[in-house]
């Protein structure tokens, strides 16, 4: 059971309105609490179910973990990440080695090509993708492993996109910021030519005066 994949499953909770004889059905959160929520509503009111996400199967090539293995089938949702699966077959071995230092590769023989996915892709999303059949997925040691090193930081497409908008957004309060001061600028100098302009027309005034 270590390796059977959690979010394949995931709980509904059925509420009944017995004037109305109305029925909801609400899918849970992971952290929430059904002796809590039972506690809210009359006994025999509300039932909890547990239901299944939509999965299918990968096969990995898992060599790297037991020479003596060629590869594990595991059935997983789509929800489910890279690392969350490497994990999952760290538990079909027992082992206490931490999932940092594996890496997963979508590799196709034929091409000659290999790509290391992101820790959080989808493995499932990403065969799902395969126009081929000579492609598989393969986990490998990180050579370069470090337990005393922090674990680097990747850049996923979500997290440049945010960047990118962060950036953007950054770039257009500067430029405000600069216009605006550009705007003051040229109302202090609007400004003193207004003043010069009115002190010329004072002394004109004065020496009209004067001269009557």
């Amino acid at each position: 059971m270590r390796h059977r994949d959690p979010r394949l499953f995931y709980m509904t909770m059925e509420v009944t309105v017995r004037r109305a004889n109305v029925r909801t059905i609400l899918p849970l959160d992971e952290d929430a609490r059904p002796a809590v929520l039972q506690s809210c509503h009359p006994r025999g009111d509300s039932r909890f179910s547990l239901q299944t996400r939509r999965g299918g199967l990968v096969k990995i090539y898992d060599s790297a973990l037991m020479s003596g293995s060629k590869y594990k089938s595991l059935l997983i949702s789509e929800r489910t990440t890279v690392d969350e699966l490497i994990q999952m077959l760290l538990n079909c071995y027992n082992s206490a080695e931490p999932v940092e230092q594996f890496s997963l590769y979508e590799v196709c023989e034929g091409e000659e090509y290999q790509r290391k996915l992101h820790p959080d892709d989808s493995p499932l999303k990403v065969t799902q993708k395969w126009t081929s059949i000579d492609r598989h997925l393969r986990i490998r040691r990180n050579p370069d492993y470090d337990p005393h090193r922090r674990k680097s930081m990747w850049a996923s497409d979500s997290t440049i996109s945010a960047a990118l908008s962060r950036l953007h957004l950054q770039n257009k309060i500067h430029l405000s910021q600069q216009n605006l001061s550009s705007e003051k600028s040229k109302t202090h100098d609007h400004l003193n030519d207004i003043s010069i302009k009115v002190t010329v027309l004072q002394v004109r005034a004065r020496n009209v005066e004067e001269t009557n």
